[in-house]
């Protein structure tokens, strides 16, 4: 599980916070596989040699789609990006997209889904703090990671719960 963004604005470090909560609030088992968390942050090319290692990716992300609202959630896998994700949203964004456009070009590129909400774009100020419009569908992006990792052999157990704000509050310090 990889979560891109940068915790420093806001909503755009959902993907970041996203794979925290979940490694904080669940246990997950599988007969077969076993699952990692990694705070991509905003790496992208960095995260080239670990990338092609895996043998699934989940990348937790923000996404822009034309016409969509704020708190949106999106889930696709990498190899049939919709139409409608225009991938125009801030810098991480589009490196992110280049980089596995790149390791797909090479022919290293493992199955990866992406699951993504659309931001409230906050600018140039830092803020740990999300928007009220993505807390309020948290609950749809958290159930649609749990549905992939299920789809990836895994079953999932919740041991806590600590909120996704404190999650995000406290990010920068790891998990």
């Amino acid at each position: 599980m990889l979560g891109i963004g940068n915790i420093l604005f806001g909503d755009e470090g959902i993907g970041v916070h996203l794979c925290n909560y979940l490694k904080v609030n669940y246990a997950f088992t599988s007969s077969s596989h076993s699952v990692e968390f990694v705070d991509g942050g905003t790496l992208a090319q960095a995260l080239i040699p670990m990338i092609v290692e895996y043998d699934s990716v989940l990348v937790l992300d923000t996404v822009n789609v034309a016409g969509a609202q704020v708190g949106d959630v999106y889930s696709f896998p990498f190899s049939a990006i919709p139409d409608t994700i225009t991938w125009a949203g801030s810098a991480h964004e589009v490196e992110m997209l280049q980089t596995l456009k790149m390791i797909e070009l090479l022919g290293d590129l493992p199955p990866l889904h992406i699951i993504g909400i659309v931001p409230k774009i906050i600018g140039e100020d830092t803020t740990f703090n999300l928007s009220s419009e993505l807390l309020a569908r948290f609950a749809t992006l958290e159930q649609e990671a749990l549905k992939q990792l299920q789809a990836l052999g895994f079953d999932s157990k919740k041991i806590d719960s600590t909120p996704i704000q404190t999650i995000a509050n406290n990010s920068y310090k790891g998990y």
